[in-house]
């Protein structure tokens, strides 16, 4: 009566401790919902997959040639369906449970610690370049709009303002607490990529070649083209992209041990890369047929005929991007609200979701007006961070986690696309790098 057992176990202790959990987790953008059908992730990929990258892989071929240009573009369709595949697969690979996020993954196969450490910074590497590259696209396409409406009758406006009014919508559109909350904007969001896309090779091909055409490599010293060479395949590693947001897409689908989400989400991945591949092939191989090595790094900017078509896909590019932005920022916001609220214990509210994303927001904005090198960014980020999350990590955590039969058709496959992806990783870079330094030795900043 005068003493008390010491308290070993409490109910009520342990179930307020998994309600907070719970309460937390659906708090969260990638636990938010869980209704989404297979055609969500059709979209939601078209949105992550054909963005700013496809309006420079007309260049990206002036850079390679016809040959090894077609051959890369083929490759890498083929390696990032296959690497997809895989991601796809590997989501609930253990019985009841899922990996919603890339890091999640990563963990699972590499260890809690150093899962975290090999895929959290190239995965917020690719979403936060992806978002600034995706700030200059935006502020670009709107800057061209004007000025193909005004037709030289219009005040000169910097590309700094546009950005400005780009980055405006994003203030408020990132207040969308979750991945199923932003679905009407990303289909939007698809429809104009197919849109545009087909604006752009249609417009090309409708004007035909140029008079005095030219397929060379761009360069005309060695060391040029070397470099040309290697920003080449930085632009078509960067297109091929949509892999760091694919767990988290999947995040959003219903799943029962009869119907796990794997197969609504290859139905609708496998749908997306059908579109990319009529996006993606026509634009590249009929920009470069229509141009040569005289195209720009943004193959709308070469167009200005007719004005009207023109400026229409320029808008067109400006909904995509906003769509685009919004699908890579969720999983950064993830892991910022996650952050604050399971690490830093900020109680989960709107004013901290307000702070937090309008801080992000304003960071990316700020770095695009700062450093609107278009090309060159697409080039040194495709190789430095695309490469190894689209092309090989996937190919990596396969063989570790399934330990195919050494010397046999998968164990060859997943090496192939390592070896290739490794490549990638460690020479487009370079390209890109060169092409930012002479690029920034004539720019003069937030004119």
């Amino acid at each position: 009566m005068g003493t008390q057992a010491p308290e070993t176990y409490s109910p009520a202790k342990d179930d307020v401790k998994t309600k907070e959990e719970k309460a937390i987790e659906d708090w969260l953008p990638i636990n938010g919902s869980r209704n989404a059908k297979w055609w969500y992730s059709a979209f939601h990929n078209v949105t992550a997959m054909v963005g700013a990258g496809v309006l420079g892989l007309p260049y990206a071929m002036s850079e390679l040639g016809w040959g090894p240009g077609i051959a890369v573009m083929i490759l890498s369709w083929i390696i990032t369906l296959y690497t997809l595949w895989q991601m796809v697969e590997m989501h609930e690979m253990v019985p009841g449970k899922r990996f919603d996020r890339y890091h999640e993954l990563g963990q699972h196969v590499f260890g809690e610690k150093l899962g975290l450490w090999i895929v959290v910074p190239q995965q917020l590497v690719v979403e936060v370049s992806l978002n600034i590259i995706y700030m200059v696209t935006g502020g670009q396409s709107l800057k061209k709009f004007h000025d193909v409406i005004c037709d030289g009758k219009c005040k000169d406006i910097k590309l700094s303002y546009f950005i400005m009014i780009f980055a405006s919508v994003h203030f408020f559109l990132s207040q969308l607490p979750n991945f199923n909350s932003i679905s009407a904007v990303s289909l939007a969001a698809a429809i104009m990529s197919i849109s545009y896309s087909t604006i752009a090779w249609g417009a090309s091909l409708d004007k035909g070649r140029e008079a005095n055409v030219d397929y060379d490599l761009r360069a005309t010293t060695t060391p040029g083209k070397v470099f040309g060479v290697l920003g080449g395949l930085g632009d078509v590693a960067f297109a091929y992209s949509g892999h760091n947001v694919v767990l988290e897409i999947q995040a959003t689908i219903p799943s029962t041990p009869e119907k796990p989400s794997k197969h609504a989400m290859w139905k609708g991945a496998l749908v997306a890369y059908i579109i990319v591949a009529l996006c993606y092939f026509p634009v590249t191989f009929v920009g470069y047929w229509a141009f040569g090595n005289s195209v720009e790094d943004n193959i709308l900017i070469t167009l200005n005929k007719p004005k009207w078509l023109i400026a229409a896909a320029n808008m067109m590019v400006v909904v995509h991007v906003i769509g685009s932005y919004q699908v890579y920022a969720m999983p950064v916001f993830d892991m910022i609200e996650s952050v604050l609220v399971k690490k830093l214990r900020f109680s989960p509210s709107l004013k901290l979701r307000l702070v937090s994303r309008t801080s992000y927001v304003a960071f990316t904005m700020f770095i695009g007006i700062s450093f609107p090198f278009f090309g060159g960014l697409l080039s040194f980020f495709g190789g430095l961070a695309f490469a190894p999350t689209t092309y090989f990590l996937p190919c990596i955590m396969w063989l570790a986690v399934y330990k195919p039969k050494r010397f046999g058709l998968s164990w060859f496959t997943n090496w192939i696309c390592i070896v290739i992806g490794v490549l990638l990783l460690v020479l487009s870079p370079i390209g890109g790098l060169r092409q930012i330094i002479l690029t920034a030795k004539t720019y003069q900043f937030y004119q």
